[in-house]
């Protein structure tokens, strides 16, 4: 009965978003109230929801500080000489311009966190994509696609939640992968050149003008180049090298994991809001610029632990485990790995990255076993479905992207799954073939 509870919720609640009917906001906290309800739970929902909301708190936090500390290194043009040198290469050439965005994109996605990859990513090419008339699906797509990779990094969160759920070290369960994401990032960098084809036949190329050697603004004749080029007001371009290291000094203390990401961003955004805009007035300005999409993002995020408390506290999740786990046959027990690679895509693209690496993997991790699975080549499995996860309206950052580029929710689904999930076909071939995951 819980079960069938919890699939028709999860059922009802992507209706609702998909259809519009509903914004993604308002659905993930009403539709699991009244499934509580109908289930019963009605008087246990309240502290349900507060351990749900409890449990995302600080990621919330951490989301927060990290759109306002890369926010203000965007005002103060940290990476403005990365994109010029992109911009300088790709000119007018739609094919050049989708290839650059993967590379931009790479790169920042380093951090692991998809908020940060979008802000840069989009705020950087957008005007240039606007300028020539490319399609900005294939812009968010292409972003979406570098992010789905490196959400397999531990600072990411999948490979922490894994380890953690399994029992396994870093050691056991990430480093093995890394050739696995290496792959998977040049399938990103195949695709980004198949949808540049399309562009570049779709709207031809276009001559810009020249990027200027010197000057102001480094970024040429043509302002539209840059989303940057309209904040000229607030650039920091004595303090690049400061800003420089103060990003590489928390990208190397996350990576150490020595203390909280939220008290990290919290300490650096301090530190680099004091630093670069030392008036109060400024301050506040830049605080009130990047607070929207602050505002935005933080509020699904602790919307999504109503939806995940009560999935975890009327107990649905378990029971939607428990069928999943029953409705294997016997001959497919051998290869669970690979079914959990591909189950893992529609996992975590209907529930949280913490429901589905806390509630769903440990029970198919113990069943696996019986067929001579490791517990670690379920877990490695488990992270190859993070480029359809990506897509889920559980992500906060997809709402981000998709206010950025100006679209809805399902036309960037309809356009971005069948790359996506190519991604994660490609990767699960790469690890069978490497040895990473196998067929038991």
């Amino acid at each position: 009965m819980l079960s069938l509870l919890g699939f028709s919720m999860v059922a009802v609640f992507m209706y609702l978003i998909m259809s519009k009917r509903l914004s993604a906001l308002v659905a993930i906290m009403i539709v699991p109230i009244i499934f509580g309800i109908i289930g019963g739970f009605l008087t246990d929902l309240g502290p349900m929801m507060a351990a749900g909301v409890e449990k995302v708190s600080m990621t919330a936090i951490m989301i927060l500080f990290a759109i306002l500390y890369f926010g203000i290194m965007i005002d103060t043009g940290l990476f403005d000489p990365l994109i010029a040198k992109i911009l300088q290469l790709v000119k007018g050439d739609p094919l050049k311009i989708v290839i650059g965005t993967a590379v931009l994109s790479m790169m920042v996605a380093l951090d692991g966190d998809g908020t940060t990859t979008y802000i840069i990513t989009v705020s950087s090419l957008l005007p240039l994509y606007k300028r020539l008339g490319m399609n900005r699906l294939v812009l968010a797509t292409v972003a979406m696609l570098s992010m789905g990779v490196m959400n397999m990094t531990p600072w990411g969160g999948a490979s922490a939640m894994a380890m953690a759920s399994l029992g396994l070290e870093s050691s056991e369960l990430f480093i093995p992968m890394i050739p696995v994401m290496g792959i998977g990032l040049v399938w990103v960098l195949v695709a980004a050149f198949m949808l540049g084809k399309m562009e570049r036949k779709r709207v031809g190329v276009i001559e810009l003008e020249p990027i200027q050697k010197s000057g102001a603004n480094q970024f040429g004749a043509n302002p539209e180049l840059a989303a940057t080029a309209e904040v000229a007001d607030y650039k920091r371009p004595k303090l690049v090298w400061f800003n420089l290291g103060l990003t590489i000094l928390l990208m190397v203390c996350l990576i150490l994991d020595f203390m909280s990401l939220a008290i990290l961003f919290m300490i650096a955004f301090g530190i680099a809001l004091l630093v670069n805009y030392p008036e109060l007035k400024l301050q506040q300005e830049r605080i009130a610029v990047h607070s929207k999409n602050a505002l935005a993002v933080v509020s699904i995020v602790i919307a999504a632990g109503i939806f995940t408390g009560i999935m975890s506290g009327t107990e649905m999740i378990d029971a939607m485990a428990n069928t999943l786990v029953a409705i294997i046959p016997d001959a497919m027990g051998p290869y669970l790995a690979v079914v959990v690679a591909f189950l893992s895509a529609p996992f975590t693209f209907f529930m949280s990255n913490n429901a589905f690496y806390f509630g769903v993997l440990p029970i198919i991790s113990q069943a696996a076993e019986a067929y001579g699975v490791s517990a670690v080549e379920i877990g490695r499995a488990s992270l190859l479905g993070q480029p359809v996860h990506v897509l889920s309206p559980l992500v906060a950052a997809a709402h981000l992207l998709i206010g950025l580029v100006e679209t809805e929710f399902g036309d960037l689904q309809r356009f971005a799954l069948k790359w996506a999930f190519g991604t994660v076909v490609v990767m699960t071939i790469a690890a069978l073939v490497i040895g990473v995951i196998t067929i038991g």
